[in-house]
């Protein structure tokens, strides 16, 4: 089985996801004689997990647009892993919503919305580093196997994010919007392209590409 439905399946959740976190976005009550300009900056903790919750789903799927386009071949455990990370994406937009009511409001219970928000956060991180892991586990399902040295690396670039959002997750109970702002630096590190099989020329493993065109790996990089 080819890559092409699966991605546009994972396609369509990604950007159902990403629409629902909008809908939790509503226009304030005013009451007589208060100032709408107030009531909408007293909103910010939603216009915030919106911009983090977004840049974090954006950028997954941006990593997933670059995973899949390593990936030759399609196996039954391959499925089931992509399904396991669709299952946190699409769940996204109801921690971030909850976020966005109770972080206002301090003490306890913003703490608690941010670890469920964080603890979401979490599980997703460790479901794409799983499905990473298999897609690099195994040659025959790649377009072009990397030396073990290279795939070791990119493991471990891909997999940092695990401790950093275990980390939110505890600081969580210290300082809730710290615990977001963690989240959005962490969305920034993985813009950058952390999944590539990246082989340095020349170096050890390197193949000898002096008589030799572009790969099918080659073009699916400079997508």
């Amino acid at each position: 089985m080819t890559s092409n439905r699966l991605e546009a399946f994972s396609d369509g959740v990604f950007a159902i996801a990403i629409t629902l976190l909008v809908i939790e976005i509503h226009p304030p009550e005013v009451a007589a004689g208060a100032s709408l300009a107030v009531a909408l900056f007293d909103q910010w903790p939603s216009y915030a997990g919106y911009v983090v919750s977004f840049l974090i789903l954006g950028v997954m799927w941006l990593n997933h647009h670059r995973i899949f386009g390593l990936v030759a071949r399609v196996d039954g455990a391959l499925l089931i892993f992509n399904l396991n990370l669709l299952l946190w994406v699409v769940l996204i937009p109801f921690p971030t919503a909850v976020a966005a009511r109770y972080l206002l409001e301090g003490g306890r219970n913003a703490s608690t919305a941010m670890a469920l928000y964080g603890g979401v956060i979490l599980a997703a991180a460790l479901s794409f580093s799983a499905l990473y892991a298999w897609v690099t586990h195994d040659a025959e399902l790649l377009h072009q196997a990397p030396p073990p040295e290279v795939v070791r690396s990119s493991r471990i670039r891909f997999s940092f994010g695990i401790a950093a959002y275990t980390v939110a997750l505890g600081m969580a109970w210290v300082s809730a919007p710290l615990a977001l702002g963690l989240h959005f630096v962490m969305a920034l590190y993985y813009a950058f392209d952390q999944s590539t099989l990246k082989v340095e020329e020349g170096g050890p493993g390197a193949p000898d590409v002096s008589n030799q065109g572009p790969t099918p790996l080659d073009e699916h990089a400079v997508r």
